[in-house]
């Protein structure tokens, strides 16, 4: 198929600024992909729509703060936004703006912590930092949350989103996106479907930059996702193991949980324990063998989320529910409304 199959008309107004108030409050589409129904529902009551023994993945990587303002030597303001560690202090990152960009550039982003561009090309900086104290602490002082940018954000206001834009059961810090479907959840909502006789399992995948980076090709074929790193504990394992001897089903909660999950079961239909990296890339024709059912945001055009998406429910099917959000006035994108996929 082409990328142009995956392009859908979407009002600016529809993708959500800010999050709601309250994490549960969003509205969830359920799409039963056997009659293709599509019903308008709300994420609060998920419990209804899931049975006791469903086995619920979520994806507890923690985002970090990735986007860093500095100024250069000549005392002009760039941004650096990090994308993966190469080695101890130096990082692959992205740098606007990009003329600035020069080898041997220094950038000052405050007290005691400064970075230098050592390698510069086809839009990709590699950087090294010079920091007084740990790296990790000093991203932590002067790093912003790294929001995507479809959310518009003036650069000196206060970092509101470092708490919000977390999934309440992050652990695993190595992320510079959130696994977006699992903002809806609470402690509280947690606590529920577990006391409803529904299996909670915890995965890590550190969603990095092939997550998001665009689709630059029109033929699918030849698209390819960046690796990302993942790790599936013992207990995790045989949790999904048990879930899939016993013919039970596997919610994954967003699309870095199902490339994972997708990634480490086996051929024989068995997940392994273990650190990866996932290179897998989802588009028609691939066979799900890891999950039944998909709680997940709604994804920009034309982006290998939505293809991913696409994927599991089926083209058409896809296409409408879009085109019913659009009509709906659902909120899209990572503070937008979900929908969950049976």
């Amino acid at each position: 198929m082409r990328m142009s199959d995956f392009d859908y008309y979407l009002p600016e107004e529809l993708i959500a600024q800010e999050p709601l108030s309250e994490r549960t409050a969003s509205r969830m589409m359920i799409v039963d992909r056997s009659s293709g129904r599509l019903t308008d529902g709300l994420f609060s009551d998920l419990r209804t729509f899931l049975r006791p023994g469903d086995t619920l993945v979520l994806n507890n990587t923690r985002v970090f703060p990735a986007r860093l303002l500095g100024t250069t030597d000549t005392g002009a303001d760039v941004e650096i936004f990090l994308i993966r560690e190469l080695e101890d202090s130096l990082w692959e990152a992205l740098g606007r703006p990009a003329k600035r960009m020069r080898v041997g550039k220094k950038i000052v982003f405050g007290v005691g912590f400064s970075a230098e561009v050592m390698a510069s090309g086809e839009g990709r900086l590699t950087i090294t930092f010079s920091a007084e104290s740990n790296l990790q602490t000093m991203l932590e002082r002067f790093g912003k949350t790294p929001l995507p940018p479809y959310i518009k954000r003036k650069t000196a206001l206060p970092d509101d989103d470092r708490e919000r834009y977390q999934t309440v059961f992050a652990k695993n810090r190595g992320a510079i996106a959130a696994p977006t479907a699992g903002l809806h959840f609470t402690s509280e909502t947690l606590a529920e479907l577990s006391s409803s006789g529904i299996d909670l399992c915890e995965i890590t995948l550190h969603v990095g930059y092939g997550t998001f980076e665009p689709v630059r090709v029109e033929d699918l074929s030849e698209h390819r996702v960046l690796p990302e790193e993942y790790e599936i504990d013992g207990e995790a394992a045989e949790l999904l193991n048990r879930a899939r001897a016993e013919k039970r089903r596997i919610v994954a909660v967003g699309t870095t949980s199902t490339r994972a999950l997708e990634t480490a079961i086996g051929k024989k239909g068995g997940f392994k324990a273990g650190k990866a990296c996932s290179d897998l890339t989802i588009t028609p024709g691939y066979r799900f063998r890891a999950i039944d059912v998909l709680l997940t945001n709604f994804h920009l055009p034309r982006s290998s989320l939505f293809v991913l998406t696409s994927t599991f429910m089926g083209h058409d099917l896809a296409m409408k529910a879009y085109r019913l959000a659009v009509e709906s006035r659902y909120r899209f994108f990572s503070y937008g409304d979900c929908m969950l996929i049976t």
